[in-house]
């Protein structure tokens, strides 16, 4: 039986991979909308590959290059915010949410509300507004799969077990490339040095993520709304090798784990074809020619973003909302060479200490904090800027 799928973030890495595996069983599949931020030319290729019945292009300003590029063609063109919601209101069976940043929460929650399948890749939109997103896919019956290998190994750990029944939750992570560095030497860490992650191949933002170990105390906030055990009952365990991609302690002390190669493309296979499993080309897992698996404590004096992380879901409130959109503007920064490697985590740490708003109940309550945190963390950029 053939499924509608929409994909929100088409042209990035996670869209891309998205779409590989699709190549791979392109009957099964029927492609509603591609969206990308403003890549026109490449979104209206894929869209003519895919015969999508629409295109939308995030960036108003490249409607006319999208619409040129798909003349011609039956595929339906748009533009702007507004238009991402009418794609994500089409009720695809199944929707990839991959786009970037706070900017993806409008259209994942008009997807969840929907009541189909939502592949959840954007952290940011569950790290900002946790509570509400999962009260939106629990009200419209919707079907919420975490695409990020760690979530998605708790998920399909939880396979065949209750949650009621889990003792311990353990986010394994790969320690980034800066894992053995002393503090002190990563003052002088280059942009290109932190996107240079030793297991996986992702995009910059997420990969300095990786290298302060953010990503992990992002994670750790999507766990805590995702799989209701208790933040108490949620552990970090370093794990170079990037083998073991989470485990569920359940209360008979038997831990199973999900294994497998570092490829996104197995935990969003894992999301295409759930409730069954598909084909993938990805490299089979040779523990022999792996050797040996290695854990260690993190070290949360040399990665503080993993204690800042914690504190802030603990404190509740905005507070998760505040770490992400001051990391947002912390690390792009960074990349613009603007600020140094460990005045990222100093700036997030400064903003969630400057501002205590109230409790947020609604989507428009996250973007008035989004935009003062980022308010806040773009000041403190102007002051260190080197």
């Amino acid at each position: 039986m053939t499924r509608s799928i929409s994909i929100f973030g088409a042209t990035g890495s996670v869209g891309t991979s998205t779409l590989d595996l699709i190549r791979i069983e392109r009957e099964n599949y029927e492609i509603l909308a591609l969206t990308a931020n403003e890549n026109a030319a490449e979104l209206a290729r894929l869209a003519i590959e895919f015969d999508a019945k629409l295109a939308v292009v995030a960036e108003p300003s490249q409607l006319e290059a999208l619409q040129k590029h798909l003349s011609g063609t039956n595929i339906k063109v748009a533009a702007g915010a507004s238009s991402l919601l009418e794609a994500a209101a089409m009720s695809a069976d199944w929707t990839m949410a991959a786009i970037v940043g706070c900017a993806g929460l409008p259209p994942t929650l008009e997807a969840l509300r929907c009541g189909k399948t939502v592949a959840l890749a954007n952290k940011e939109a569950l790290v900002s507004a946790g509570a509400l997103m999962m009260a939106e896919a629990r009200a419209a019956g919707a079907t919420l799969l975490p695409v990020d290998s760690e979530h998605n190994a708790i998920f399909q750990s939880l396979q065949g077990g209750r949650i009621d029944q889990v003792r311990k939750i353990t986010l394994t992570a790969s320690g980034g490339p800066f894992r053995t560095w002393q503090r002190e030497d990563m003052a002088a860490v280059t942009p290109e040095q932190a996107v240079a992650h030793p297991n996986w191949e992702m995009g910059a933002k997420i990969s300095v993520d990786s290298a302060t170990m953010m990503n992990k105390g992002l994670e750790l906030i999507e766990a805590h709304y995702l799989f209701p055990v208790g933040l108490e009952n949620i552990q970090i365990l370093v794990h170079p090798q990037s083998v073991i991609h989470s485990m569920v302690e359940y209360k008979d002390r038997s831990t199973l784990a999900q294994l497998g190669s570092p490829d996104m493309k197995i935990p969003i296979a894992n999301t295409l074809a759930w409730p069954e499993r598909m084909v993938t080309e990805c490299e089979p897992l040779d523990l022999a020619a792996i050797g040996k698996l290695e854990f260690e404590a993190p070290d949360e004096e040399r990665f503080p973003a993993l204690a800042l992380a914690r504190t802030a879901i603990e404190e509740g409130t905005g507070k998760p909302a505040i770490l992400n959109a001051a990391n947002e503007v912390a690390v792009a920064a960074f990349l613009e060479k603007s600020i140094q490697f460990l005045e990222i985590t100093e700036i997030v740490s400064r903003v969630l200490d400057s501002y205590s708003p109230p409790k947020p109940t609604a989507l428009d309550d996250i973007f008035a904090i989004d935009e003062e945190a980022r308010a806040r963390a773009e000041e403190m950029v102007e002051g260190m800027k080197v």
